[in-house]
């Protein structure tokens, strides 16, 4: 169909829809055309630039233009960016964060994987709903037990998550790390273990916090303590993702601390759907790069200084 070119008619509409609230049906009626050539004209206005829409962003949503220069840049399926506060208070506000989320992309009926940490700890504090989940399933993604920082422990994490969202959850009776590779090798054969696992593999969604570098990392201390230098002597390391060390690249590092440790390995964590990664700070850039090239999460929950960082 021609448009026309009168473009005083093409203004009128545009004020009646615009500036008078009118709708398309009423133009159409005063004007004395279809719907449908209301619905054209308003777009051969937007053409033609008599009309601009501009979105006013600037404060309502200051982190757009950042998020989307990282989104594009890693090929992400989204990036939320909060305010740097520094500390916990960055730590607690990006767990509230990643609730939101999880709560937005969450359906009935589906499974979530999840790794331990003290920002994994922070996403179970805040989450809430009024809508119960008794269909949902979380799993954890890596082991860990004993009595050391229990409240970052993968289990603890899933417990409460579920009981949060009345949703159902398993446990991963084994331990962060074994003894040699030959001990892991046993304990992932356990039907107890090889099962949660198999269900862990089918997850819809995984969250998962990513460790910085050895002399900042939660896990470091927790699990290895002094002994750490023996797995990072070599400096392949440059963070933690479910456990599992990585390099620059995003790949498995060459440590024996990979051959011991108890979880979900790095090609089982990329063929689930829908990773989100959620960690800030500093002493976490070279790590969540890593992890971001080496495609292991597709979501990314930061603060606004990492996400600076990650583009400088």
């Amino acid at each position: 169909m021609n448009f026309p070119e009168d473009s005083r008619l093409l203004v009128k509409v545009a004020h009646m829809y615009y500036e008078e609230g009118a709708t398309q049906s009423q133009i159409a009626d005063e004007i004395g055309v279809s719907r449908s050539l209301i619905s054209k004209y308003l777009s051969k206005a937007r053409d033609l630039g008599i009309v601009e829409i501009i979105i006013h962003d600037d404060k309502i949503h200051p982190y757009r233009q950042l998020e989307g220069k990282i989104e594009r840049l890693y090929s992400l399926r989204e990036v939320v960016c909060i305010p740097n506060l520094g500390g916990e208070s960055s730590k607690s506000r990006l767990g509230t964060a990643a609730s939101k989320y999880l709560l937005r992309v969450l359906k009935d009926g589906q499974t979530v994987g999840v790794s331990a940490g003290t920002t994994l700890h922070e996403v179970a504090k805040s989450l809430t709903s009024p809508h119960s989940y008794s269909s949902v399933t979380f799993v954890p993604l890596v082991g860990g037990m004993g009595n050391e920082r229990v409240d970052i422990h993968a289990n603890h994490i899933v417990a409460q998550l579920a009981e949060r969202l009345h949703a159902n959850y398993k446990l991963l009776h084994a331990p962060v790390v074994v003894d040699s590779k030959e001990a892991k090798e046993i304990f992932m054969r356990q039907n107890s273990i090889l099962n949660v696992f198999e269900l862990a593999t089918q997850a819809d969604i995984a969250i998962v916090g990513i460790g910085g570098t050895p002399e900042h990392s939660t896990m470091v201390k927790s699990y290895l303590g002094q002994d750490h230098q023996q797995y990072f002597d070599h400096g392949d390391v440059v963070g933690d993702i479910c456990y599992n060390f990585i390099n620059k690249k995003g790949q498995t590092a060459d440590s024996s601390w990979n051959e011991k440790v108890i979880t979900l390995d790095l090609e089982q964590l990329r063929d689930i759907p829908l990773v989100v990664g959620v960690a800030c700070g500093i002493e976490k850039v070279q790590a969540i790069k890593a992890a971001l090239e080496g495609k292991l999460i597709d979501v990314l929950i930061t603060d606004e200084q990492t996400a600076q960082s990650l583009l400088d």
